[in-house]
């Protein structure tokens, strides 16, 4: 029996649907591969592709090097181990003066656990760099993290929000707020100038214009409240500096006098208007520089 005309229309518009569906699977993106997490101890999170790209050499100072935070040095990488045996531990806030170490120490604690994890012939802990601009991805990132064998450390440096930024919401469902709340192989760790992640000026406003002055600030300020760790970072004495300065210049064998060293990281210091230990790393880059030193191991500037 001849096809009518309908049935004809039908198929040539079905076959029409075929390439056209045809043509927008090669147009799409391919799907990301699983990440491998085998092949390297650090990662950086691209949310656009779901992709973790590994670090194959972490820019990190040694612990040795980081002077005048013994107690919070002590606090995190006790906290760090902790999770690396599967035991329970907090979410870390490192928050405080810039340039003392902050997120120099996240990442030397994680080297120090992992050499620890090695010498007793235990998996490594992976190292996962989340940025500030995609924090909002952070659920999407926990969903790809929950299944796997492995303990991550997820970090994020710099963190803070604005009076009109609301992917903080992200964060806290992350950490304690969701349904599914944050992974047990997962621990957020995040650095930060501020306290309680948001400028005090926007605090000091939104309680001046709001009814409830209290539960004003109380959405933002309970962020902070879900770390469980706060560690406290404060402006370095000028024994502390020097003692940094110290530290490096010994570590890289730079030969220079005691005396001379002491009144240029000093005058070095007064001209930045600050001391810290990115200012004394910065000093002694210098130094080497006029030296002609090489610094072999070439370790990133506390932040």
């Amino acid at each position: 029996m001849p096809r009518s005309r309908s049935d004809t229309d039908m198929a040539a518009f079905a076959a029409r649907l075929e390439r056209i569906a045809a043509a927008l699977d090669r147009l799409a993106p391919p799907e990301a591969a699983p990440p491998r997490f085998a092949v390297a101890d650090a990662f950086v999170w691209h949310p656009a592709d779901r992709r973790l790209d590994p670090v194959k050499h972490v820019n990190r100072v040694d612990m040795a090097l980081l002077k005048g935070i013994d107690r919070v040095r002590d606090l995190l990488v006790e906290n760090t181990e902790r999770f690396a045996r599967g035991l329970p531990a907090n979410n870390a806030l490192l928050w405080g003066a810039r340039g003392m170490g902050k997120s120099s120490l996240v990442k030397a604690a994680h080297a120090a656990v992992n050499a620890a994890l090695a010498g007793a012939k235990r998996a490594p802990l992976k190292l996962i760099e989340i940025h500030r601009e995609e924090i909002e991805s952070l659920p999407e990132l926990m969903a790809l993290l929950r299944p796997a064998k492995e303990r991550f450390v997820v970090f994020c440096d710099d963190l803070s929000f604005d009076a009109e930024d609301t992917s903080y919401k992200s964060l806290k469902a992350v950490l304690e707020g969701g349904i599914e709340g944050r992974p047990d192989n997962v621990i957020f760790y995040a650095t930060s100038n501020r306290r309680h992640l948001v400028p005090r000026d926007m605090m000091e406003n939104e309680r001046s214009t709001a009814i409830n002055p209290g539960e004003a600030v109380e959405e933002k300020v309970s962020l902070s409240d879900r770390f469980g760790l706060w560690l406290g970072f404060h402006r370095c004495s000028q024994d502390e500096y020097l003692a940094m300065v110290d530290g490096y210049v010994a570590h890289y064998r730079i030969p220079y006098a005691q005396q001379a060293l002491a009144a240029e990281a000093l005058e070095w210091a007064t001209t930045r208007g600050a001391r810290s230990g990115r200012v004394a790393w910065q000093y002694v880059q210098d130094l080497a520089g006029r030296l002609g030193v090489p610094l072999q191991e070439n370790p990133a500037a506390p932040r």
